[in-house]
């Protein structure tokens, strides 16, 4: 694979640490700023949507400088959001900061995912996908972790300041490695917006937000679910955000390998599995060993579907998928603010913190449905332009009585 890849997957580092290690110090930032944990959940929400509007946003606004130019603003971006974070004196312009970060994120994936696309062969396209995904992975496994203990120790200021050095890295990663590309000589963003005709492109952003989400509304209060009815000690949830890390960068891996051999029955297995997990996680969340177990299989199972459905994206906007990958990663993202909206208004009603499981595996179940929707067009599709067998030739016309 390309070292461009590398450089791509050093952005998803530090672009994943800072989406995911809030939830690792939501209890700090709610009692810091005397607020409610499902108040301070917004800090999850309100990311997800600025990734939401900004992804397609910032795609369209990048369509006239090079991708690799473009990809250089986003991490800068990034930084920026992520030391108004760290500095903030108020909850409210601490989620500003969340959102200014949240912006870069869906263009840079985007972006990023029809960059390391191109610099493979076309049956590689979702390993190189999954290998720039894996530097969100890694980040669960080693800077979510460590960013949480620091949180925990030194408080979650200094953690935010860490995150904004990782954008730093991840800038110059990608201004070191990947390839220059000229400026698109006359971008048609019409164009773009025209795949946006296929219903097989919104089915898929729509099993993106329903399957992916369904992860969502059980991780974003993981820490008081784990500590509150599991009986875990709060250092104890850095090693859970360990094991979670570890079955997402598994999944990423089995998720891209399998994807370009038989990508709608890998959805077809991950979203009904992930769907029965989450709704185990309701019981197992009450024994440490079952939940530690449940939680390492919620990120194998959730990431596993990442670049399948992001490669379907790509499959059915082939024609213009720079903005139709964009609005996935929104799509994601869209998906990690309803289940993150939703696990609190359970919490809120008084349900107890497992009642966000149950939730995520409804979301997830829709997903799976819309899935088989999906293939079943498919079918109808392959069906409509089969070409039609060409008649048996003619049997020889008899010959004439009298001729011989």
């Amino acid at each position: 694979m390309p070292l461009a890849l590398l450089a791509l997957a050093i952005g998803a580092f530090g672009i994943g640490t800072t989406e995911f290690v809030i939830m690792g110090v939501l209890p700090q930032v709610a009692g810091d700023f005397g607020v409610s944990i499902p108040t301070a959940g917004w800090l999850v929400t309100g990311y997800a949507l600025g990734v939401v509007f900004g992804a397609p946003l910032l795609t369209v606004l990048g369509t006239r400088v090079s991708r690799k130019k473009m990809l250089l603003f986003l991490m800068g971006l990034f930084v920026v959001g992520n030391l108004l974070s760290a500095v903030a004196p108020s909850f409210g312009l601490m989620l500003t900061g969340r959102i200014v970060a949240s912006l870069a994120h869906g263009a840079f994936f985007g972006i990023g995912s029809v960059v390391a696309a191109d610099l493979v062969a076309p049956e590689k396209k979702a390993s190189a996908i999954s290998l720039m995904f894996m530097g969100l992975t890694v980040a669960n496994i080693v800077g979510v972790p460590l960013g949480t203990s620091i949180g925990q120790a030194a408080g979650w200021r200094v953690t935010f300041t860490l995150v904004a050095a990782l954008g730093v890295l991840g800038f110059l990663g990608v201004a070191k490695l990947v390839p220059a590309t000229g400026r698109p000589e006359s971008p048609d963003v019409r164009s773009e917006f025209a795949a946006f005709k296929n219903v097989q492109v919104w089915l898929a952003m729509a099993m993106t937000v329903l399957g992916y989400g369904g992860v969502f509304a059980a991780i974003t209060y993981i820490t008081p679910m784990m500590t509150e009815v599991a009986g875990y000690t709060e250092g104890a949830v850095t090693w859970l955000l360990v094991l979670f890390g570890i079955g997402m960068f598994l999944g990423n891996i089995l998720g891209g390998k399998f994807a370009d051999r038989a990508l709608m029955p890998l959805l077809f297995t991950t979203l009904t599995a992930l769907s029965v997990v989450l709704l185990v996680f309701t019981a197992t969340s009450h024994h440490k060993v079952l939940a530690a177990i449940t939680l390492t299989l919620i990120g194998a199972l959730g990431f596993a579907t990442v670049p399948p459905l992001q490669k379907r994206v790509l499959d059915q906007a082939s024609a213009a998928p720079t903005l139709a990958s964009a609005a996935n990663i929104g799509a994601f993202n869209l998906g990690n603010a309803l289940a993150a909206w939703l696990g609190g208004v359970v919490i809120a009603a008084g349900l107890g913190y497992t009642a966000p499981n149950w939730v995520g595996a409804l979301l997830s179940g829709s997903a799976l449905l819309l899935a088989i929707l999906a293939a079943s067009l498919d079918r109808r599709t392959r069906a409509r332009t089969r070409p039609v067998a060409q008649d048996a030739p003619a049997q020889a016309a008899p010959v004439p009585a009298g001729r011989h």
